[in-house]
């Protein structure tokens, strides 16, 4: 049996006065007084040397530090007030579709930190001791979005523990290390792991694209060995172009790289150059294809609603449904005679036409509702086709299928505020828009830093200089006390 102990060394930081001051100032009256070192003029001193104004530093330093403690109790209030907004179900008031979508467009931040901080809130409701301890400014969000990945009641006290003496960075990496590591829940990890699946490709602000993604394992390795097949297509086309600038015959990484993004390219053209046959997807339309079968007055508003409204395999959708599904669809009129036998079939036609399609996509770029914008949806007619409304461009709107049930079956409108700018109307009568209808500006005489930190100290948070630093710099300092009490908790 081989037993391990590790020596460590625990200090406490300091106010760098107490501890590097005396230090600095008999360095330099040394550095000074050494006759190698003598000068004959007076030497200019740089405006930026930090040793020019040590304690102007200090200060500077100090409030920054207290400063970001008042900001991580602050935040706590946000996730306490973002979990009560999430459990009585706010957003929904709003049309979105998660409270992590509402908290997004709302609040200016990505949509990916939106979620987390969702997820965190909801954690840490479970979690007094860490919800306290972040209340008081000693977690920040990057540490409490750690614990709350594994901590439980039973075990926070000895993960807080580790939390307060540890960096960000370490936390993650024994958090992160404890989870790929453990056996326990292993099918829940598994889900949840799965469920993180995404995939992403956006332009940027220089006009290329980001490809972003977390793909499952088999997907992935999918996807490489297909960039490799194209790369390797593309190396023996075009030869090892990108020598380094040392002369060595040997390919760059920077090449390789970009032969990859052109391989990208490669596996697209020849994806849709052999199409998707019905073996193995079929075109968008096609596969997916829905039939309804709907009388002609049952889609218009002033019907009685109660004809036939139903799908292929006869379960019967509502006159909202059949509306939406109409809205961006290919109609086939049919005509029955008395006893209900077909007397004649029509030619296929779309409701919108692919050109204007084409020039819808261009104006909207994807889902109009406030805050959405998502890239797959459906074409909305504002004024129904089978109320008399022209399928022309002023009269639709690119919706996602989310909110284009909005705003059939739960009863949304949308107005028209000037050329292309819709306005979203819930059943209260709230407008929902994008952008702000006049700017938001403080009193002169207000001061949002100031105001920030009496807020948090009414509620009882008084930070200071070491409440929210980390006191071991390596992972080995850790004292075995505190280390193994955390890795025990873990499992």
């Amino acid at each position: 049996m081989v037993q391990f102990t590790r020596e460590v060394s625990v200090t406490r930081h300091a106010p760098r006065a107490d501890l590097y001051a005396p230090e600095l100032f008999r360095a330099l009256r040394l550095y000074e007084t050494a006759p190698e070192y003598a000068v004959a003029e007076p030497v200019a001193v740089d405006a930026l040397d930090p040793f020019t104004d040590v304690d102007a530093l200090e200060e500077l330093e100090e409030e920054i530090v207290i400063l970001a403690a008042h900001i991580h109790a602050a935040e706590h209030r946000l996730l306490v007030l973002v979990a009560d907004f999430d459990r009585r179900r706010g957003w929904e008031l709003g049309g979105h579709r998660t409270c992590a979508h509402w908290l997004a467009f709302r609040t200016g931040i990505d949509l990916g930190a939106a979620r987390q901080r969702v997820r965190a809130a909801r954690a840490l409701a479970d979690l007094p001791e860490t919800s306290a301890a972040m209340s008081r400014g000693e977690l920040s969000f990057s540490m409490v979005r750690a614990l709350t990945r594994v901590a439980t009641p039973e075990n926070e006290t000895d993960l807080l523990d580790l939390a307060r003496g540890c960096t960000a960075a370490q936390l993650e990496r024994i958090v992160r290390g404890f989870r790929l590591g453990s056996r326990q829940d292993e099918a829940e990890r598994e889900r949840a792991r799965h469920e993180s699946r995404e995939f992403s490709v956006f332009p940027d602000e220089e006009g290329m694209y980001v490809v972003r993604g977390r793909l499952t394992p088999e997907i992935g390795a999918l996807v490489m060995r297909a960039v490799e097949a194209a790369s390797d297509a593309l190396f023996r086309e075009r030869g090892p172009a990108g020598t380094p600038e040392n002369g060595s015959a040997e390919p760059s990484e920077r090449a390789a790289a970009q032969r990859r993004a052109d391989a990208i390219g490669v596996v697209a053209e020849r994806a849709m150059a052999a199409g998707f046959s019905d073996s193995l997807s079929g075109t968008r339309a096609e596969r997916y294809q829905v039939v309804l079968h709907v009388d002609s007055d049952s889609l218009s508003a002033d019907g009685p609603g109660l004809g036939r409204s139903e799908l292929e395999d006869g379960t019967r959708v509502s006159y909202e449904t059949s509306r939406r599904l109409s809205c961006d669809a290919s109609v086939v009129p049919i005509r029955h005679s008395a006893d209900g036998s077909v007397l004649d079939v029509g030619r296929r036609t779309r409701t919108i036409p692919p050109s204007l399609r084409r020039a819808l996509e261009a104006r909207d770029r994807g889902c109009r509702f406030p805050g959405c914008g998502l890239r797959f949806t459906d074409a909305h007619h504002v004024k129904h086709w089978a109320d008399g409304g022209e399928t022309k461009l002023e009269n639709l709107v690119l919706l996602c299928s989310h909110h284009h049930r909005l705003v059939h079956e739960e009863g949304w409108n949308i107005e028209w505020w000037g050329a292309g700018r819709p306005a979203f109307v819930d059943r209260r009568g709230q407008k929902h828009f994008d952008g702000r209808q006049r700017e938001h500006s403080l009193p002169s005489h207000r001061d949002p830093v100031e105001d920030l930190i009496a807020e948090t100290r009414s509620r009882g948070a008084e930070p200071d200089y070491l409440t929210a630093g980390a006191r071991w710099t390596r992972e080995e300092d850790i004292p075995d006390r505190v280390y193994f009490k955390a890795r025990e908790a873990l499992g």
